[in-house]
């Protein structure tokens, strides 16, 4: 096993190659009039927007089976035809890490996330991602969005649990994006989040943004500009006093999306550090034997003063429940379930017990 944080290199130069197959993707309705090349960099954040103007450049994007700019224009339902150029060639130590498996064949392996596991390395978390982790248990994994994301299709946030496809080559890879970019992947969350969300169910619409100041955030905008659509069904499927365990259904995948509409409804995930939910959850605070978010470690932003014994939850309550995908060979549809982790499974129980919504 390789150890070690991985040190700093010159920045690459992306090869001159392209991949074999081409992915093929249909424009959607927010693209439209957007540029060829801000539209891929978009629906491919591990490519930038200059290495796909080189790719146009080379021929390897076509729209609607013709050679193209990369200033032309896009309109919905355009047809595209992307060979992704190959990524500078970077590496990454695996690491012997635990995976909770719920599927593989030989084309694809279906991961259940635990929290407090990052992605894909990023600026200061080369160590204990789940990058590393694949590198270390699996022999074959697609290199299509380069070797620091090994066989990474899509993520979840770092204190995300749930269900996570992983590619096993460039085939596949391409094929699964496909059906993400084209929104025929099925997915289904369960969040927990602070107050009682006034209907059963319903739709949340917004345009989003990273925020200006904190980049690491996501903000609700008005139209226009770096704007992007969300858009999100949810229904409720318990209330509590004071809570409500809701499913949310994401119709698209920008970054924090459900976080963020369930902020924008006043209504926070649990433990939501980055987006109002508190620090953790007590169950001291569901008794009333602590006022809710007075103790004085959580003023310090960390509960490490706090009894263990006490914490039912210290990481954002939400968990990616089902991941529904036509398989990339056989075409078949499939659905993969995770079940609900310990610390949201006993968050609900003492819900149950200590905050029973009666009418």
């Amino acid at each position: 096993m390789l150890v070690g944080l991985i040190s700093p290199t010159p920045v690459a130069v992306m090869s001159e190659e392209l991949s074999h197959e081409p992915i093929e993707i249909t424009v959607e309705s927010r693209a439209h009039g957007w540029r060829v090349d801000h539209y891929l960099s978009r629906l491919y954040a591990n490519y930038s927007r200059a290495m796909f103007q080189k790719s146009i450049e080379q021929g390897g994007v076509l729209l609607n089976g013709l050679p193209i700019k990369a200033s032309r224009r896009l309109r919905v339902n355009d047809r595209l035809s992307v060979k992704l150029p190959e990524l500078p060639d970077e590496t990454i130590p695996p690491e012997d890490i635990p995976l909770d498996v719920l599927y593989e064949d030989d084309h694809l392996v279906v991961i259940n996330k635990a929290a407090n596991m990052i992605v894909h390395p990023g600026k200061g978390n080369y160590r204990g991602t789940m990058a590393g982790a694949l590198q270390f248990h699996f022999d074959e994994l697609s290199d299509t969005a380069g070797s620091l994301r090994p066989g990474i299709v899509h993520r979840l946030d770092r204190d995300t649990t749930g269900v996570l496809v992983v590619a096993k080559n460039n085939q596949v890879h391409n094929r699964l994006s496909s059906q993400f970019a084209d929104r025929d992947v099925a997915k289904v969350y369960h969040a927990i989040a602070w107050g009682e969300l006034e209907f059963d169910a319903g739709r949340i619409e917004t345009y989003v943004r990273t925020h200006p100041k904190h980049r690491e955030k996501m903000i609700v905008c008005d139209e226009g500009g770096n704007a992007r659509y969300a858009d999100t069904f949810y229904k409720v499927l318990e209330r509590f006093d004071g809570f409500t365990y809701v499913e949310m259904h994401p119709k698209t995948g920008r970054t924090h999306q459900l976080r963020l509409h369930l902020q924008h409804l006043g209504h926070p995930i649990v433990a939501d550090r980055q987006y109002g939910g508190q620090i953790g959850l007590l169950k001291s605070e569901l008794t009333g034997e602590t006022e809710i978010g007075s103790q004085t470690a959580r003023k310090r932003r960390t509960l490490e003063h706090v009894d263990r014994a006490d914490v039912l939850i210290e990481r954002q309550a939400l968990h990616a429940h089902i991941l529904e995908f036509d398989h990339p060979e056989t075409g078949k549809r499939m659905s993969f379930t995770a079940p609900l982790p310990d610390d949201m499974k006993q968050t609900l129980t003492a819900l149950r017990e200590y905050r029973k919504n009666t009418p």
